[in-house]
């Protein structure tokens, strides 16, 4: 299979890569981080104030598509009311 030693060091280092990448993968599905020390550790999101003015961002924009989709959906039967009506009117 590997008929001359630069053969073997090409997979060598080829096996090595593939496993690097294998183990960044895992490292990032698991929410696993890195420092410059090689120290892991879980990745939590941190609970600053814009973390919370997010959340209050998300907070108010829920809000106002509700707020939205009752609009539309009073309007609609608004629409659909006065249609009705008419077509009552024509006969």
């Amino acid at each position: 299979m590997f008929d001359n030693p630069f053969s073997m060091v090409v997979a060598i280092v080829f096996m090595v890569m593939a496993a690097t990448v294998l183990k960044a993968r895992y490292k990032a599905q698991h929410g696993i981080l890195e420092d410059e020390d090689g120290n892991e550790r879980l990745a939590r999101p941190a609970d600053t104030a814009e973390a919370a003015r997010l959340r209050e961002d998300v907070r108010a924009l829920k809000e106002r598509v509700q707020v939205l989709e009752r609009v539309i959906t009073d309007q609609r039967q608004t629409n659909d009311l006065s249609l009705e009506i008419e077509k009552l009117r024509d006969r």
